[in-house]
């Protein structure tokens, strides 16, 4: 789920253009997250991509301005997290914040933990759970179970790519997971729960990972509040922070997991018309990266056809491709 605010018509908001990678703290819903450090940025356009529940941390990236075009990509890329569950209880949330539902011994050993281990690694069908976000008829699911009200949803394919177990001592357990888009680890630990025959559910998740951003770009609010406030902050590597704009990422830094065709400016100037041109690559039915010139500057996503087209699908503005140019 992508979340977007406008504010194109108040004067009092600023063109920003970026990605920041918000360490979301435990207790904030995504979206207040996103309104919070607004405050600080006062961004025209602001979104943010695949919500976490209150009761997760970690990565929430937040795309500004142009950047906001992108934030699809990132909602469709794999992410990684880390969770602790608790064996024996189901709950009706599948986490702690939610009312106990059913109670049952927890007899499994470490064989039995294994199997569920390399079954769940399998591609699976995974049925959304009712307290989420997702929409039906305007409304998202957990407004209907709020009220007691169940309602049938269309299990979904998801992947598990890998499943490690960092700790485990029968009633506690805490594991990384590798998934694709679109995966609820709280449904994931109650089916797995379910799977070992005593049930389970979320006690602390933590997102360490969307696409191939690292947990050390994250950025917490204290350090974006220190910033503003004019104390001084450093990134990992150890440079200065001097600006809140220092903390955001290049728009295309979502992407750079995609194929890349660079462009003369002249040419690129038809893509940003919006034509077709015909070049020569050994890509083929694909979405690329388009870079221009010698330092590749990012204009946008195109897609190279089975015909050695390339056709533009999402170009930056030209205005914000003007200043980058320029400065």
């Amino acid at each position: 789920m992508v979340i977007m605010v406008y504010l194109d018509n108040c004067n009092q908001y600023r063109n920003v253009h970026g990605i920041l990678l918000l360490d979301k703290p435990v207790g904030e819903t995504s979206n207040r997250s996103l309104r919070k450090v607004n405050d600080f940025f006062r961004a025209k356009k602001i979104g943010h991509t695949g919500t976490l529940d209150p009761l997760a941390t970690g990565m929430l990236p937040i795309c500004f301005g142009e950047a906001t075009k992108f934030s699809k990509y990132l909602l469709n890329a794999d992410k990684r997290y880390k969770v602790v569950a608790k064996f024996g209880e189901r709950t009706d949330t599948a986490d702690s914040y939610g009312r106990v539902i059913n109670v049952r011994p927890v007899v499994f050993d470490r064989n039995k933990l294994n199997k569920a281990i390399e079954y769940f690694k399998k591609r699976n069908f995974q049925t959304p759970p009712m307290f989420s976000a997702l929409k039906y008829r305007g409304r998202p699911l957990y407004d209907y179970a709020r009220k007691g009200i169940q309602l049938s949803r269309i299990p979904r394919l998801i992947s598990i790519y890998d499943l490690k177990v960092f700790y485990w001592d029968k009633r506690i357990i805490s594991l990384e997971i590798h998934c694709s888009k679109g995966t609820y680890v709280r449904t994931f630990i109650d089916d797995f729960g379910i799977y070992l025959g005593c049930g389970a559910h979320v006690i602390s998740l933590r997102r360490l990972m969307v696409s191939r951003f690292l947990p050390t770009s994250m950025v917490t609010f204290e350090k974006i509040q220190n910033v503003a406030n004019g104390k001084l902050e450093y990134f990992s590597c150890g440079s200065v922070i001097n600006s809140l704009y220092d903390l955001l990422l290049p728009i295309d830094s979502g992407l750079l997991n995609m194929p890349t065709v660079n462009l003369s400016l002249s040419i690129a100037n038809r893509i940003r018309l919006g034509k077709s041109i015909n070049i020569v690559t050994s890509l083929n039915n694909c979405l690329v990266r388009v870079t221009v010139g010698e330092e590749q500057r990012f204009i946008g996503i195109g897609e190279v056809t089975s015909t050695q087209q390339l056709v533009p699908r999402r170009l930056v503005s030209f205005f914000v491709i003007f200043l980058v140019f320029i400065f």
